[in-house]
């Protein structure tokens, strides 16, 4: 008896997936992981039943969701450890991941294992954290780095972070990175020598009309 053949995919089965790969990116990186699955069917343009015969669960929808930004995850871990300059691999490292996690918040979702169908992220979570633990210990050793400094701090700094997610989409990026900047400073042991290094420009996080953007009053006029 031969061996059957196997089928090739249809070109429409391979259309869908990706569609539904990419609407489940937008749809999980702006609501996060409680967005439901027949919603990502809905914006993909499918029915329910085409969305669970590609990705029978929410987890394996997620993991592949999110393959990309658990690369850039890895690549940033690699980079900052081949830098050799600890505290610059240390900030780096920072930054980066603080970037990823502004871009989606679905990603932060599973990034921070806030839910149970994200539970594959976890590995992914302690390699980064046990890499966090290393270069600060290395930083430490330059002086560089606040000999209190603890892997702990890197959550906290990250649940705060998650705050970012309800600014305006446009400044959500500009947010992260000076928010990043200001928690790098605070690592650090002391300022550095000479002139301080120019802080990431501030978003626009008010409404234009806000009070606290009008221009101030000249004073010496009668104000009318």
């Amino acid at each position: 008896m031969t061996d059957r053949l196997p089928h090739p995919v249809r070109s429409d089965a391979r259309d869908n997936r990706a569609r539904l790969l990419a609407t489940a990116r937008a749809v999980f990186g702006e609501e996060g992981l409680s967005a439901p699955m027949r919603e990502v069917a809905r914006q993909a343009g499918v029915g329910p039943a085409t969305l669970y015969r590609h990705f029978p669960a929410k987890q394996a929808l997620i993991l592949e969701a999110f393959a990309e930004q658990r690369r850039a995850c890895h690549a940033a871990v690699r980079d900052a450890f081949a830098d050799p300059d600890p505290w610059h691999g240390f900030r780096s490292l920072v930054e980066r991941i603080c970037e990823l996690h502004a871009h989606s918040r679905g990603f932060a979702d599973a990034f921070m294992t806030a839910f149970p169908e994200a539970m594959d992220f976890a590995a992914d979570r302690e390699r980064t954290l046990r890499a966090v633990a290393e270069l600060a210990r290395r930083a430490q050793e330059t002086g560089r780095l606040r000999p209190g400094f603890v892997v702990d701090d890197l959550i906290l700094m990250l649940m705060a972070h998650r705050g970012l997610q309800d600014a305006p989409r446009a400044s959500r990026l500009t947010a992260s990175r000076r928010f990043a900047a200001y928690m790098i400073e605070a690592f650090r042991t002391a300022p550095e020598t000479g002139a301080p290094a120019p802080l990431p420009p501030a978003p626009r996080l008010q409404p234009a009309h806000s009070p606290s953007n009008a221009p101030r009053a000249r004073s010496g006029g009668s104000g009318l």
